[in-house]
């Protein structure tokens, strides 16, 4: 799960592991940020030198760091050094600051709202709905992101209570019902997007999100009807689902003449590279 996270009005990427229930940020972007660096270039050159001295002192708690593709100004995504709480704590030591104490506070706070999201799901749910606000998606936009969503984990709800498996099985059963309403596999809507690793809902429009939505309610409710049990009888199930949105689709597309699944994203424009003279 990537995320910005906002430091002083400024962006610090960040992935949380849901496996290991850790956050990695981005040590770029801190040492951006400590360092008042004009620039993501100085910011990593500055961590460039740091890295250099703190390998030579022998400071293998920072220099040792993980990569993790993250996305870039350009919208393309690239290894990045990562740091979990405890690497940018040592981190933050080795750079003289007067940001360090506020960070070091910000550090725990994020830690803190993660063990909050825990206990209270709604909470993660207005941490998101900030969050969508932050990128500029309206507020018609940042509903029917949430009404999908809720949608959708009836759904898997449905799936995990049928004897359906988490991951290559739940998978399996989303791209049935993608496949079927769009015509095409998520695969080939994120590739029609340009997306790589992103989240394909983050980028779709209001109208995807509701097709999508009603493929979702409509695949839960004939399986609630049919009893479904595993993934076979799912199966079956999500692929008369994702006909109900199909048709509805075809139906729009032909009395509005607009296509409903496009290549439209919110991805932030890429920068056009000066041509050499």
């Amino acid at each position: 799960m990537s995320q910005i996270k906002i430091f002083e009005n400024k962006k610090v990427r960040s992935q949380y592991d849901a496996d290991k229930e850790m956050w990695y940020f981005s040590i770029v972007d801190i040492v951006g940020i400590l360092t008042d660096q004009p620039t993501v270039d100085r910011a990593r050159n500055y961590w460039k030198v740091l890295k250099s001295r703190l390998k030579k002192e022998g400071n293998e708690s920072v220099t040792n760091c993980n990569q993790l593709k993250l996305q870039s100004d350009d919208g393309k995504f690239y290894k990045t050094d990562v740091g979990n709480v405890e690497d940018i704590f040592r981190l933050i030591q080795s750079i003289p600051s007067p940001k360090a104490e506020p960070f070091k506070q910000w550090l725990s706070k994020v830690g803190y709202e993660r063990l909050q999201e825990i206990n209270d799901p709604s909470q993660s749910i207005d941490r998101a709905r900030e969050n969508w606000q932050k990128l500029g998606r309206s507020g018609k936009w940042i509903q029917q992101r949430m009404t999908g969503q809720e949608t959708r984990n009836k759904l898997t709800d449905y799936w995990q209570e049928s004897g359906v498996k988490k991951g290559d099985e739940f998978g399996a059963l989303t791209n049935i019902i993608h496949q079927e309403w769009t015509g095409l596999s998520v695969k080939k809507h994120k590739e029609l997007k340009g997306l790589k690793s992103q989240n394909l809902r983050d980028h779709m429009s209001e109208a995807e999100l509701i097709f999508t939505a009603l493929a979702e309610l409509s695949t839960r409710q004939i399986a609630e009807t049919i009893m479904a049990k595993g993934l076979k009888e799912n199966a079956v199930a999500s692929k008369k689902g994702g006909a109900v949105a199909k048709n509805a689709r075809k139906e729009l597309e032909a009395k509005t003449g607009k296509r409903v699944v496009t290549g439209e994203n919110f991805l932030p424009p890429v920068k056009e590279k000066k041509k050499l003279k």
